[in-house]
């Protein structure tokens, strides 16, 4: 099981992350898309997909899920984090579109790979799912050589993109600012699994004020001052 301490550690280096690197560089897009998604998370139709089919909205959900469980607290299936991703692959982040179309049925053919009979990612059990998910985790094989059956089934020249991609959109999707509007991070469930404050940007301290949690701190007063001084 996951412990809260990990999952917040694990969600707040990747806020850390998202907001250094891709938030940066499709943050205008993001804000216009979060409006357009807004409307149709609003609507009280059933949520439908724009990229995605169904089947593959399903195996979505699972992977990202698998990426960050509900376990005991919210993860990504609640927080409709497939939705987030569905919208951004026809809006900032198209480019991905290739990523998925061919990384998904590769990830599909590695889940038969490791467990013959098992066709679907979603179809595994959570043991089988970790397992293909780290056969596809870089870093993962990285720190820890002495498996060498991850070692040799890590490589996957469209399922290792995928892997790497989903991951960060997962994260961002689990985390957006739930004012802006995106379909992600439904009713705020992201931040409140990591304790995040809302009506912060994604700039240091992030909005974490938890004393407690290791390696957050709040804003210097002489910051806050400064923030206060210029809102005026």
């Amino acid at each position: 099981m996951i412990t809260e301490l990990d999952r917040r550690h694990f969600l707040s280096r990747g806020l850390a992350a998202v907001g250094a690197t891709w938030t940066a560089a499709h943050w205008p897009a993001v804000l216009s898309a979060a409006e357009r998604a807004h409307k149709a998370a609003a609507s009280p139709e059933a949520q439908k997909f724009e990229f995605f089919t169904p089947a593959e909205g399903k195996e979505i959900e699972a992977l990202a899920s698998c990426i960050i469980p509900s376990d005991g607290t919210p993860g990504a299936r609640e927080a409709g984090v497939v939705y987030f991703i569905d919208r951004a692959l026809v809006t900032f982040s198209v480019e991905d579109q290739k990523t998925y179309r061919e990384g998904l049925p590769e990830l599909q053919k590695r889940v038969t790979e490791l467990f013959p009979g098992v066709a679907l990612f979603s179809a595994a059990t959570p043991d089988q799912q970790e397992a293909v998910l780290e056969s596809l985790d870089e870093a993962g094989a990285k720190a820890a050589p002495q498996r060498p059956q991850r070692l040799r089934y890590r490589r996957s020249a469209a399922a290792q993109p995928l892997f790497e991609v989903l991951r960060v959109h997962t994260i961002a999707g689990f985390l957006i600012d739930p004012e802006v509007g995106r379909k992600g991070n439904r009713d705020g469930l992201g931040w409140a699994v990591i304790g995040r404050e809302p009506g912060h940007g994604f700039q240091p301290p992030f909005g974490f004020y938890d004393k407690n949690y290791p390696g957050w701190q709040a804003a210097p007063a002489a910051l806050s001052a400064k923030k206060d001084a210029d809102k005026q």
